[in-house]
């Protein structure tokens, strides 16, 4: 990443009220972040290299035996980048814990994206297997929330 690149990250930030972004490109990681009185502190970083597991050797098709239970799950996946919360506040109950028996159109959980509360609804009916999403964690797209046993 360049210097020039750099200076339009931070006239980025400060036309936007940014005080803090992360860029990650060519093998390499920048965050800046603007502290009050206006100096941006940067921190540059070699971007960690992703291991690929190793090829199963040729006769081993058989899934592990873990995963065959898990052959007739569905997964309930996020819409959005955002952070994940299982309940409309702090203080109320979760939505769905495991075990729970949900109707297509039942609220699940809530994906929070730039301050807009998105209600995640089931889109098929099932038993709540299992809760892979952690609360008040960050969500990509297409992450995998919940594994549920269709009805």
């Amino acid at each position: 990443m360049n210097i020039k690149r750099i200076r339009e990250i931070v006239e980025l930030m400060n036309d936007n009220g940014l005080t803090e972004v992360e860029v990650e490109q060519e093998g390499m990681k920048i965050r800046l972040i603007k502290r009050p009185h206006g100096a941006i502190e940067q921190v540059v970083a070699a971007a960690p290299q992703i291991r690929q597991a190793a090829p199963a050797p040729a006769g081993t098709e058989a899934p592990p035996p873990a995963e065959e239970g898990k052959k007739n799950l569905k997964e309930v996946k996020s819409p959005m980048v955002g952070t994940f919360y299982r309940s409309p506040s702090p203080e109320a109950d979760a939505y769905v814990d495991v075990g729970d028996t949900v109707q297509k159109g039942d609220v699940l959980c809530i994906v929070e994206a730039m301050k807009l509360m998105n209600e995640v609804k089931a889109e098929f009916g099932g038993k709540i297997v299992e809760i892979i999403a952690e609360n008040a964690e960050p969500v990509e797209y297409g992450q995998p929330l919940f594994l549920v046993e269709p009805a």
